[in-house]
């Protein structure tokens, strides 16, 4: 049975049918009211003229499908097809930036911390949160007041003394025995539950009998602190009573193509002021289609997704929108609207939000330099960091199996590299050919002199090399007390890069992200200052060896002939007069002589 023999064989019923190769491998899914119908379209003569259509019923070995009830079911079905199997011929969402939420472990001593990927891991995720930057202030809010911390240290070891953010007041010091109990612990948790959940009128209620069970025992300080607390978890609730009022948020799509090249920007519009925005890139739009782009877009960005807007703005309209608008309402709980705004208000802001869709298409695929501030601000958001780091410092090691073992540290600021800012270490206390254990010695000589200068720390300490590495350096800044410090790893073979604490989640940028260009830059700047600090130190040593071995040479004159000419093949090319000039007319004439010796006897 050929294909059109399939597609006539379809039930006349809403469904989803998928597209196969010879192999079985997906090409295609699609959802549609009428399965038949749909799938016989493909086969007109005009559809077929389409490039796209035709390269996939040429490839197309087999017509699949699964019957459902209704057209919401089958766009459902649909969207969770699509990402399981990533069909190439579907429009898939691939994009440098996900919604921030705020993740509570599932451990006995639970931490809080900020993630872009939700997991069933046991862990209780709140959100998204918009800027992405409010995550990060609630979890610095959360440390400041209940104390629940963010930072990696295993607490099933024993730990002799707490690291600084107890001492600082900004963690319960749940890793050392005797420091609080588990009763304290479990209700500061508790508490962050009903801050981040909303719960505030309960959270308020219980703070308060807690303040005055404190100050009825004379407990003042304590109940000054939660009096502080109650006042900040009382602003915060009043804040958010005025967002649900007003409850006119809405997101606004806009794009600027030039086929295959597609950039996407979407404004987050929230108490009517932009508070965040996120880009989409597409690179093989060969037949561009805006309604069936936006239909697909739309569904893979929201049907997923916990957090949904009232309103959604988008350039096109496309077939599927009032089957999609009634599934995201019933999603949301409340009413979702799906608009193409023609005038007015709303069409200036999808005007503006295309002016940055084509301002992001420049940035991405015409390979303009972005600015400082504007890396800075993507590699926070790419690497999921709390700040925009100004400042990066990049190690690097290199020996030959073992010998002559060195590192380097490169340094990134303000958009450039800071070469005044370098730095060359000789490894002292390793043997042997262990890079973790020599990458542990430097990033202890180095943090540990910082710290004891009472110097800033760099805004992301980067490290070349895969998880091993990552680990061997967060090892030494945990032996320094530095907990919270931003550590990141590049791979070489994937380039992917490693976040501490985030290992489980790579982050993996695709060929055009400035943020990973930057990455490679500094690495490969670090790599390329090892490996010549390398190549010196192994010529220098070798140098010294080889004229060390000529009679009458000493360790004086062999210094000078090192630091006159720099290499063994100088000093062997050098005339008489230029090692007289050096080392004097008896040790010149000792080197010339040693070195015209032949390497083997003549034999005639």
């Amino acid at each position: 049975m050929d294909l059109r023999e399939k597609a006539a064989a379809l039930p006349l019923l809403p469904g989803v049918y998928l597209y196969k190769d010879a192999e079985g491998a997906v090409l295609y899914v699609g959802k549609a009211k009428n399965l038949r119908s749909r799938v016989r379209s493909y086969f007109n003569d005009d559809r077929l003229a389409d490039a796209k259509t035709g390269s996939l019923i040429r490839e197309a070995s087999d017509i699949d499908f699964i019957q459902v009830d209704n057209e919401k079911e089958a766009l459902a079905l649909e969207n969770n097809l699509i990402k399981q199997w990533k069909p190439r011929f579907n429009i898939l969402l691939r994009d440098d930036k996900t919604y921030p939420y705020i993740r509570m472990t599932g451990e006995k001593y639970p931490r809080v911390h900020v993630t872009r990927r939700l997991r069933k891991d046991g862990s209780s995720y709140y959100g998204p949160y918009f800027p992405g930057n409010l995550a990060h202030r609630l979890v610095h809010l959360i440390h400041r007041y209940f104390k629940v911390p963010s930072c990696k240290i295993d607490f099933n070891r024993k730990h002799t003394h707490p690291c600084l953010e107890f001492h600082i007041h900004r963690c319960w010091g749940p890793c050392v025995s005797g420091l609080t109990t588990d009763e304290q612990y479990a209700k500061a948790v508790e508490n962050v539950r009903m801050f981040l959940e909303g719960r505030t009128r309960e959270l308020i209620r219980d703070l308060r009998a807690r303040m005055e069970e404190a100050a009825s025992n004379t407990r003042f300080e304590e109940a000054a602190s939660l009096r502080d607390l109650i006042a900040t978890v009382e602003e915060l609730d009043q804040k958010q009573k005025m967002a649900a009022a007003e409850d006119n948020n809405t997101d606004i799509f806009a794009y600027h193509a030039e086929p295959p090249f597609v950039a996407v920007n979407l404004f987050h519009l929230r108490r009517g002021h932009i508070v965040d925005r996120r880009e989409f890139f597409f690179e093989d739009q060969q037949e561009w289609d805006p309604r069936e782009f936006f239909s697909a877009l739309v569904k893979q960005v929201y049907l997923d997704e916990k957090y949904i807007p009232a309103l959604i703005h988008t350039p096109a309209d496309f077939e599927d929108r009032e089957a999609l608008e009634e599934l995201l309402s019933e999603r949301r709980g409340r009413r979702v609207e799906i608009h193409t705004p023609q005038r007015g208000q709303k069409k200036a802001m999808l005007d503006l939000a295309g002016t940055n869709a084509k301002h992001s298409f420049e940035q991405r695929f015409r390979v303009l330099k972005p600015s400082s501030q504007a890396i800075q601000e993507a590699l926070r958001d790419a690497l999921n960091l709390e700040t925009a780091p100004k400042r990066i410092e990049c190690f690097d090691i290199s020996h030959i199996q073992g010998t002559d073992k060195v590192a380097s540290m490169v340094v990134w600021e303000g958009g450039r590299m800071k070469k005044a800012d370098y730095r060359k270490f000789v490894i002292r206390t390793v043997e042997g050919n262990d890079d973790f254990a020599s990458m542990r010695e430097v990033i202890t000589r180095r943090y540990g002199r910082l710290k004891q200068e009472g110097s800033p720390m760099p805004g992301l300490v980067l490290v070349d090399g895969g998880l091993g590495q990552l680990h061997a350096a967060a090892e030494a800044l945990e032996a320094l007390g530095m907990t919270n410090q931003p550590l990141a790893s590049i791979a070489k073979r994937e380039e992917w890069i490693y976040v501490y604490g985030q290992e489980d989640e790579p982050v993996i940028l695709d060929k055009f992200s400035p943020v990973l260009h930057l990455a490679q830059q500094v690495r490969d700047e670090a790599h390329r200052f090892a490996v010549t600090f390398h190549r010196t130190r192994r010529n220098a040593s070798r140098m010294t060896s080889e004229l060390s071995e000529v009679p009458g040479v000493g360790e004086r004159s062999v210094q000078k002939l090192l630091k006159h000419f720099g290499s063994l093949e100088r000093v062997k090319g050098a005339t008489e007069s230029e090692l007289i000039e050096v080392a004097g007319r008896a040790a010149a004439r000792r080197i010339r002589d040693h070195f015209a010796k032949p390497l083997f006897p003549i034999v005639d």
